[in-house]
């Protein structure tokens, strides 16, 4: 029997697997790494580490930046320098040790130590600036805009270095959604412009300094950036919806990038979930992608889930759709 980590290589490298990537059964999060971010609880609201206000309504499953004219940080990108302060990555002493501790407590035979970054590049600009006054941006101040991009990508650069030496991650596990269900927020050609040499820096950084899987996540329709990813070196894109043609992006890009997703979190995670509605969504996203170049998972940015038990059920029914095709 393969190893979690020999498996996981079979199956991105059109090899011989001998059953299904569970989920993100490869990747030991550290979740204890000083990040800095600054989150609410559950019906609360904080200031986070970049001055923008982020609420948590009761009732809702995650939160989300506010940007009404009381709490909006950024309202005019050509201001970015006067509002826009990165937070310092000065920690501490000792700060790293816990982090450093779960990490080297890790099988690294085994599992890939990975560190989790969010949000990403654009999520940071509508983050900043509402999501109406960024994609507007794009268009009337691109200028401004690539200073911004610019800007974050260097301290996404630094705290990697920071990353890097402090915890020797193997991999990271980045957000960034890039769509919604059903298109891209930017076209291919806006996206290249802003974003595809901001992440070729960020992602190249990281392979040059010993982390082995770039692992994207953007739980979105984005197949029309699949190209951009690979050039950017992203080895597996995670949170891959259904809405995208998966099949079709296997055959045509496998071996170049792993695709990670199809379970579509939104018809198995809910308050009412069933063992059988995830049985046959998981059946289904199986039987629909193969064996290769594919991880059956749910779409959710880290491992678990909304509702309690859905992520654990979804391990189940994985395991048996490996006994039903291995």
């Amino acid at each position: 029997m393969l190893t979690i980590k020999e498996n996981l290589k079979e199956v991105m490298t059109g090899g011989k697997p001998d059953r299904f990537v569970k989920q993100y059964e490869f990747m030991q999060m550290i979740m204890s790494v000083p990040s800095g971010r600054i989150k609410p609880q559950l019906g609360g609201e904080v200031i986070n580490e970049w001055g923008v206000t982020i609420r948590w309504p009761e009732g809702q499953i995650a939160a989300f930046p506010v940007h009404d004219a009381q709490h909006i940080l950024l309202d005019d990108v050509t201001e970015w320098k006067k509002y826009v302060k990165a937070p310092s990555l000065e920690r501490p002493e000792g700060a790293w040790d816990q982090a450093i501790a779960d990490a080297n407590a890790v099988d690294r035979d085994n599992k890939y130590v990975a560190a989790f970054i969010a949000p990403g590049l654009f999520e940071m600009t509508h983050y900043l600036m509402g999501m109406e006054n960024a994609l507007m941006s794009f268009y009337e101040e691109p200028e401004a805009m690539h200073e911004l991009i610019d800007y974050l990508t260097q301290y996404e650069l630094d705290y990697a270095k920071a990353l890097v030496e402090n915890l020797h991650p193997d991999a990271i596990l980045h957000h960034d959604d890039w769509g919604s269900q059903i298109s891209t927020f930017l076209s291919p050609a806006m996206f290249e412009e802003f974003f595809l040499e901001s992440y070729k820096k960020i992602y190249g950084f990281y392979k040059a300094n010993g982390v082995e899987l770039i692992v994207h996540h953007s739980d979105s329709y984005a197949a029309t950036l699949v190209p951009n990813m690979i050039e950017m070196g992203v080895d597996i894109w995670q949170g891959v919806m259904n809405t995208n043609n998966i099949p079709e992006m296997i055959k045509q890009y496998g071996g170049k990038i792993t695709f990670m997703g199809g379970i579509h979190s939104g018809i198995i995670d809910h308050p009412e979930w069933s063992q059988e509605q995830i049985a046959a969504e998981v059946k289904r996203t199986c039987e629909e992608n193969g064996k290769l170049y594919f991880i059956p998972s749910s779409c959710q940015g880290l491992p678990g889930s909304s509702f309690p038990g859905v992520y654990e059920a979804t391990d189940v029914e994985v395991e048996k759709m490996t006994k039903e095709l291995f």
